[in-house]
């Protein structure tokens, strides 16, 4: 695994050894951040929502996916994961790349998030293949606030997993690269306007 693109192009990153995680494949990585990059996905605005945005990768493994939105120019990352191994290759890929000051580590279950006053305007979700999490969990993170009024939720899943946007998030676009699935949603035109 390697960063694909922006200030920390190239760098490798460490990779899950002997534990349950399946980090998102280069290139799938580089599809979802060349679209964030181009601004394509957001109706309403034309500006790329990774520039200078507060970032959440919850169900976050190595940390690959907040590590390419740092080096494609996100201000702050917050990276929440559960797995006491994920968590120590995690911290070792953000020290390697010198974001410590950019970014904030949480051990935390995404289905049962703490609750935060700073919301994020990108939030990338990376759940377990086939297990119908995506849902859950946009659901559980808006109830505690991590999801802002504009913010731009991508979600992966293995691309014959069906999904269904939650209540008050429709989707924007869905793409598939290979066995995975991209799908992008924002709050409803409805939910935004109207509080």
């Amino acid at each position: 695994m390697r960063i694909v693109a922006g200030k920390h192009r190239g760098r490798p990153l460490a990779g899950p050894e002997g534990w349950e995680v399946r980090p998102t494949s280069d290139r799938t990585r580089e599809a979802l951040f060349n679209m964030l990059s181009q601004g394509r996905i957001v109706e309403r605005g034309e500006a790329s929502p990774l520039v200078g945005a507060r970032v959440l990768d919850a169900f976050a493994g190595t940390g690959a996916l907040g590590l390419e939105a740092l080096s494609r120019g996100a201000a702050h990352v917050t990276f929440m994961e559960s797995q006491a191994a994920a968590l120590a290759t995690l911290r070792e890929n953000v020290k390697a790349l010198g974001e410590e000051a950019n970014t904030t580590v949480l051990q935390a279950d995404v289905l049962h998030p703490p609750r935060t006053g700073r919301a994020c305007g990108l939030v990338l979700l990376d759940p377990p293949y086939n297990q119908g999490l995506g849902p859950l969990a946009i659901r559980a993170l808006d109830e505690a606030r991590w999801i802002g009024p504009n913010a731009l939720v991508t979600v992966e899943l293995i691309k014959t997993e069906p999904f269904t946007a939650p209540d008050g998030f429709e989707v924007l676009d869905e793409r598939t690269y290979g066995k995975a699935k991209l799908i992008f949603l924002q709050r409803s035109s409805n939910e935004s306007d109207g509080g």
